[in-house]
């Protein structure tokens, strides 16, 4: 939206006589009627806050960034499989190919998609399939909730599907076993539609101060019926299940080839959906980097961290981060790499630990070698995928 221009302005009288004070004043008033509205529209263009920075909570909200993969086939149980900080909770609703996919609507080059690609045409009681986005409670403060000045809150995003008909959407309070529903309606098969959802305030529940998931968007794809039983929440409400997917009707795993995507995700306080928020790549990395990190991509390429052999066959490697994780990370090594002694070779590592003095800054590994190497005690080394060894680490802090 362009900000309004107002045409002019009258001329302030001279109200410095405080005995001409009602009459000037008024006449000022009478002066700017012809305005009202110019004044009114550039109101509306300062509340919709469309030039507020910082007023979505979503962070990868246009599904820009990818760490981990751009497609992930076979997708039968939770997790973060391809656009950071989107996770599936998926409990025998069909199997999936997850894909950052190069496809949105005008301003959106990327986007969430799920395929099925084993259906689950009817779902047992208790299947699901849900979308999360955990968001930490050091970030969710400016909702006031819990206390007498709770605020609404508006969520907005762009979705594609061929399964028309009705879905549900929920906030949930975790920590105070709280939930609120709205539901949105996919009308017309295999096009972009743009959804908002405003979500009414709650006095009643205050939310964690700390790094924990305080607040989850939920995104329900399909279920069965001991979620769909109850009515939707459309008030803020003691959590039960048989209201999470009451008001969705469409099972997404009905038929292999369905697809669901979603992009443009915007979560702000308010009674109504602004612009969407767009950041650039190297903002949304640096955000995305406190939760998940990856070092090398599988290849025989990459290098991290920087340390010193305590012993002929082990070393211990100290990897920063920064910005710092949300907690000390668990790590997953699919490929181990070579250890570089600056002092001898290139050594291929054979397990890796992380030591208890690790840090959500910094994490130390202590990593072992085959056999006697020619590395001497305090000899300097690094982790690289050079020397025909292929590397990935990956540092996992997500909610």
């Amino acid at each position: 939206m362009v900000a309004p221009v107002i045409t002019a302005l009258p001329t302030a009288p001279d109200i410095a006589d405080p005995a001409n004070f009602a009459t000037d004043a008024s006449v000022f008033v009478a002066a700017l009627a012809p305005l009202q509205s110019e004044i009114n529209a550039f109101g509306t263009y300062l509340n919709l806050g469309e030039n507020i920075v910082g007023r979505n909570l979503i962070i990868n909200g246009a599904m820009q960034v990818a760490q981990r993969s751009t497609s992930a086939a076979g997708i039968t149980g939770t997790g973060y499989h391809t656009c950071d900080r989107i996770k599936n909770i998926l409990g025998n609703n069909g199997t999936y190919t997850i894909s950052q996919a190069s496809d949105g609507p005008s301003g959106f080059a990327n986007s969430y998609k799920m395929e099925v690609t084993t259906a689950d045409a009817a779902p047992a009681a208790a299947d699901f399939n849900i979308l999360y986005y955990n968001i930490e409670g050091f970030d969710v403060q400016r909702l006031k909730k819990g206390t007498p000045d709770a605020e609404q809150v508006t969520l907005s995003f762009w979705v594609k599907s061929n399964k028309t008909g009705t879905y549900q959407v929920n906030l949930a309070d975790n920590g105070n076993t709280r939930q609120v529903g709205g539901t949105y309606s996919v009308s017309v098969s295999g096009t972009w539609e743009y959804k908002t959802i405003t979500f009414p305030a709650d006095t009643s529940g205050v939310l964690a101060d700390d790094n924990t998931a305080a607040l989850v968007v939920e995104w329900w794809l399909g279920s069965g019926t001991n979620y769909t039983s109850g009515a939707v929440p459309t008030a803020w409400e003691t959590a039960v299940d048989t209201d999470r997917n009451a008001g969705g009707t469409v099972n997404i795993a009905d038929t292999i080839g369905n697809t669901w995507q979603i992009t443009g995700v915007q979560l702000e306080v308010g009674p109504a959906a602004t612009i969407f928020e767009h950041r650039s790549y190297g903002q949304e990395l640096a955000s995305c980097k406190r939760y998940f990190r990856r070092f090398g991509d599988g290849s025989n390429r990459g290098q991290m961290g920087s340390g010193g052999f305590a012993n002929l066959t082990q070393a211990q490697v100290v990897i920063p981060f920064d910005p710092e994780l949300r907690v000390v990370p668990t790590i997953t090594v699919t490929a181990a790499g070579n250890l570089l002694d600056f002092g001898a070779a290139l050594l291929p590592i054979t397990a890796v630990s992380v030591l208890s003095d690790s840090r959500p800054e910094c994490v130390i590994l202590l990593l072992t070698t085959a056999g006697i190497s020619p590395a001497a005690q305090g000899d300097a080394c690094t982790v690289t995928g050079g020397g025909g060894a292929n590397m990935d680490y990956r540092f996992d802090a997500e909610l």
